[in-house]
């Protein structure tokens, strides 16, 4: 089996925002609708304050409450874990907006651009109809990945066929793999490395992990 996850070192992500540029002009997200963010955290008090930066996307779980609530079964699972939405089958109710724990579900209901009434070449280009009045969210650059199934490429080291956010990452913080392959690289990190999952406790089987240093959790 395959299935494709996210690694996220928290000890290298600096915060620059550039895996959220790179997802934006990868998608044509409009203004406000931020598939991927990087939230930033202070945690302790004075003197003794720390700053975290905190990657964040749609999870890709292995058991998405997201799909347990849609009436119409636009969203679904692909084999390899990834979890996509039908366009044409969704009805904008935002069921599942409501029932995913990470609020990484987005609806809009009209075309709007960065600059005024009139979209950029990039917008232009990039905008999808297929999008309005329905739930939209982070496909794992499903694109990409659908490409490296007919050409035998390697998500997660051919960077044609690795998510755009994966690509761009100055810091070398995000790493993209299929989790179940054990010489990938997302496997050997989780080997290595003291990690967790968000809200894992709620049984969603989140595929993003974030590595993180000795003593940074309690």
């Amino acid at each position: 089996m395959t299935r494709y996850v996210m690694v996220v070192d928290l000890r290298r992500c600096i915060g620059c925002q550039t895996c959220t540029a790179a997802c934006k002009v990868a998608n044509g997200t409009p203004p406000g609708v931020q598939w991927r963010r990087v939230l930033d955290l202070e945690t302790g008090s004075y003197p003794d304050v720390r700053r975290t930066f905190l990657p964040v996307s749609c999870m890709h779980c292995g058991n998405p409450p997201c799909l347990a609530a849609c009436p119409t079964g636009a969203t679904f699972k692909h084999e390899d874990g990834r979890v996509g939405i039908r366009y044409d089958l969704c009805i904008g109710c935002a069921y599942c907006a409501t029932a995913c724990p990470y609020h990484q579900r987005f609806r809009v209901t009209r075309q709007s651009f960065a600059y005024g009434s009139e979209p950029t070449p990039e917008e232009a280009y990039k905008f999808d109809s297929a999008r309005l009045g329905v739930s939209s969210k982070c496909t794992f650059c499903s694109d990409r990945i659908d490409l490296a199934r007919h050409t035998g490429r390697v998500p997660g080291v051919d960077p044609e066929v690795t998510p755009a956010c994966v690509n761009s990452c100055i810091a070398g913080a995000l790493h993209f793999g299929d989790r179940d392959d054990p010489t990938s690289n997302v496997s050997r990190l989780l080997e290595q490395n003291r990690h967790f999952r968000m809200h894992e406790e709620l049984g969603t089987d989140p595929g993003v992990y974030y590595l993180y240093a000795e003593g940074d959790r309690t």
